[in-house]
């Protein structure tokens, strides 16, 4: 009962976007078949939630990687950064993110608004055995790296950050410009 309250409260918390290979913030529509879990034992990376339905939002919506004319590399380090951190992309662009972990932590890269990404962190930083994976996530184990596809529909800011327990308030974060 404790997992399914915690799970409730994570859904609650968070609205929001997409990826692949690992994805992450359910939206309203998506929240009760939201995959959050807190299984210890679970040592996979995230999997991308089934739901049956695409995501859709301010933040863009999931991409498909023949779809992407343009791939930016991203490294995540053990100094709590992402290199580079700041990234600018056309409205309408689908853009193929290729994650680098070069730590020996392991990171994620999440996209949302900064208050969802906060919202979540605190929810991480309470409970930091949960897993969780949604369309706007990648997670990344030390020394590998990960994808996350991402159609940009609407001008404006599209933050992103590793919510990793302490990662996100050490600075792990960065944004989107969609012009």
């Amino acid at each position: 009962m404790k997992h399914i309250l915690i799970a409730a409260a994570t859904i609650a918390l968070v609205s929001g976007a997409t990826a692949r290979d690992g994805v992450h913030p359910a939206t309203a529509s998506q929240a009760s078949s939201a995959k959050h879990h807190t299984d210890k034992r679970a040592s996979s990376p995230h999997e991308p939630a089934k739901t049956g339905q695409s995501t859709k939002s301010a933040l863009g919506t999931p991409g498909q990687s023949a779809d992407a004319k343009r791939t930016v590399k991203v490294d995540m380090t053990d100094a709590m950064r992402f290199n580079p951190s700041s990234i600018k992309v056309k409205r309408g662009e689908t853009v193929r993110f290729v994650l680098t972990n070069s730590g020996k932590l392991k990171h994620e890269m999440v996209l949302g608004s900064m208050s969802d990404l906060k919202k979540h962190a605190d929810m991480m930083r309470k409970n930091p055995e949960m897993e969780h994976a949604e369309e706007n996530m990648v997670s990344v184990e030390p020394g590998k790296s990960g994808e996350l596809t991402w159609k940009f529909t609407a001008s404006g800011k599209v933050d992103f950050a590793c919510l990793q327990p302490g990662h996100f308030e050490a600075g792990m974060k960065g944004k989107v410009a969609v012009k």
